[in-house]
């Protein structure tokens, strides 16, 4: 089975963003051919396709597979070194202060806190849900992740984090407990009390993304409950942070979304609670010391009175060290 090789280096991929070399090493990546082949299948000469030829070596891309003797003439055969690529690389802000990536489950609170430590410290966020967060920060590609996952036996986080991590130094901190529930418009005209009710006919409804704590946590429940996806109108529309389900719900797009107490608040929704879920922050020892003003900020006495403000939080076990 033929396999897929991540390039990581930004002047790799830059070398790549010429259509005409990229056109090349995809034709190497299919069969090995020579600037002669090369050039007669693009239609250009073959001093052109010997410039390329030339760079994409001088990067490690390609390499001679054959010489061949015909004659006089002497071919040689080009081929990638590569079956395919992965091109991967993060562009970050150049300034005095660093900058770090978070990407999880979306966070109102982190918002807050990244306001709050503007000066200091450029917090970048790639919401994506809890658990492409954790393969994100696995990957590397984020110094830090959130995550609320709930596993089978009802313990938060750690096992999905044991699994992901078993070869790695890395903390689970608590950020806070959360309250989510249904968000609905002011007033709940529709009338939705409980979880069936979204599956009524005249209910429009929001989900979260797939992988997201809050969509697997409705998923368990409407498997529980025996509520088949098939009957909610809207399971299929997908946002990917609580503050667009809200948004949605104030414009008059959707009636209800399962979300945090604290985005209904920010909306002006109604919101019914359904449960309290511990959120943790989950970084890799090595970069602690970066992290270390966010860390600092959510030990402070201004962190829990900011999360009073958002409502729907609890700071009881903030900045708290999870064992596993």
């Amino acid at each position: 089975m033929k396999t897929i090789t991540s390039v990581n280096s930004f002047d790799k991929i830059k070398l790549l963003a010429d259509s005409r070399r990229m056109d090349i090493l995809r034709l190497l990546m299919a069969a090995p051919a020579t600037l002669t082949h090369l050039a007669r299948t693009l239609k250009q000469s073959p001093a052109w396709v010997r410039h390329h030829i030339l760079t994409l070596e001088s990067a490690n891309l390609i390499e001679v597979s054959e010489i061949r003797r015909t004659g006089k003439v002497m071919e040689k055969f080009y081929r990638a070194k590569a079956d395919a690529l992965l091109l991967q690389e993060i562009v970050l802000p150049k300034s005095k202060k660093p900058s770090v990536i978070f990407s999880g489950s979306h966070d109102l609170a982190l918002e807050s806190i990244a306001e709050h430590l503007a000066k200091h410290l450029n917090i970048l966020s790639l919401p994506v849900g809890s658990l492409d967060g954790l393969v994100n920060l696995r990957q590397g590609l984020c110094q830090i992740s959130g995550s609320h996952l709930l596993d089978e036996n009802g313990e938060y986080n750690t096992p999905f984090v044991k699994h992901l991590f078993p070869d790695r130094n890395v903390e689970v901190i608590t950020l806070a407990y959360r309250t989510q529930g249904l968000m609905l418009a002011g007033g709940n005209p529709k009338g939705i009390k409980k979880i069936a009710d979204i599956a009524r006919p005249n209910v429009r409804f929001t989900n979260r993304n797939a992988g997201s704590g809050t969509r697997l946590w409705l998923d368990a429940e409407l498997r529980r409950q025996k509520l088949p996806v098939e009957k909610i109108l809207g399971y299929e529309n997908q946002v990917k942070t609580h503050s667009e389900a809200a948004n949605l719900i104030s414009q008059n797009k959707a009636d209800v979304s399962l979300g945090l107490q604290a985005a209904a608040q920010q909306h002006g929704l109604d919101f019914i609670p359904l449960f309290e879920e511990r959120y943790d922050l989950v970084l890799p020892r090595e970069e602690e010391q970066q992290l270390n003003p966010l860390l600092d900020y959510i030990q402070t006495a201004d962190f829990r009175a900011m999360l009073s403000s958002l409502g729907g939080y609890n700071p009881l076990h903030s900045g708290e060290q999870v064992g596993f």
